[in-house]
């Protein structure tokens, strides 16, 4: 298993921060990557490509039962919630929509919480809605580290904001620290 898990939550406005991480990050990363964005559910074909015309990491929108390896981009589906599992895998699930979404960010952020726990490290950007904090703030009572979008950097600032609201989070960075800190990672944890 890996030293690190990093798991990402996104809506409205996280788009462009999501494409700078993307391209910044190496491609021999050595941490597998969670990627939750709220997009429409009707719209599948394209989004997958956009993303990983910028990455250098192999970006992947996971199978049910897929085993998590390191150098992997695993992005939630559309209109599938997206779980990490204590047996290292991922579980797809089209339960009841959360915060008004599927996939939730909430429920990403708790199944990392409690299967990964201090090996977490858990990144809410800009949205519109309150998806991911409840989520974050389990991520860190379980002992991973929390890190939040400045909201004066957000293009939406309620998805941070509601983090910064809720518990007293680890950082809280603008873009471009947080493509730096996500970048020195692997230096840190080798």
């Amino acid at each position: 298993m890996a030293k690190k898990y990093i798991v990402i939550g996104g809506s409205a406005g996280s788009f462009q921060t999501i494409l700078g991480l993307l391209e910044a990050l190496p491609k021999n990363y050595p941490f597998p990557i969670f990627l939750v964005l709220h997009r429409l559910k009707n719209i599948s074909s394209g989004f997958v490509e956009a993303l990983s015309i910028k990455s250098k990491i192999n970006l992947l929108e996971p199978n049910d039962k897929e085993i998590i390896e390191a150098g992997n981009i695993y992005l939630a589906p559309a209109n599938y919630h997206m779980y990490a599992e204590f047996d290292n895998t991922i579980s797809l699930s089209t339960e009841e929509a959360i915060n008004h979404s599927r996939p939730s960010i909430d429920i990403t952020f708790y199944s990392v919480a409690h299967s990964l726990r201090e090996k977490a490290i858990g990144v809410l950007l800009s949205g519109a809605n309150k998806d991911g904090a409840e989520g974050l703030k389990e991520i860190k009572e379980m002992g991973g580290i929390t890190v939040v979008q400045d909201p004066n950097d957000a293009q939406i600032q309620t998805m941070p904001q509601a983090a910064i609201d809720l518990f007293k989070v680890d950082k809280i960075l603008t873009t471009e620290e947080i493509i730096n800190y996500l970048s020195k990672l692997h230096f840190l944890y080798v």
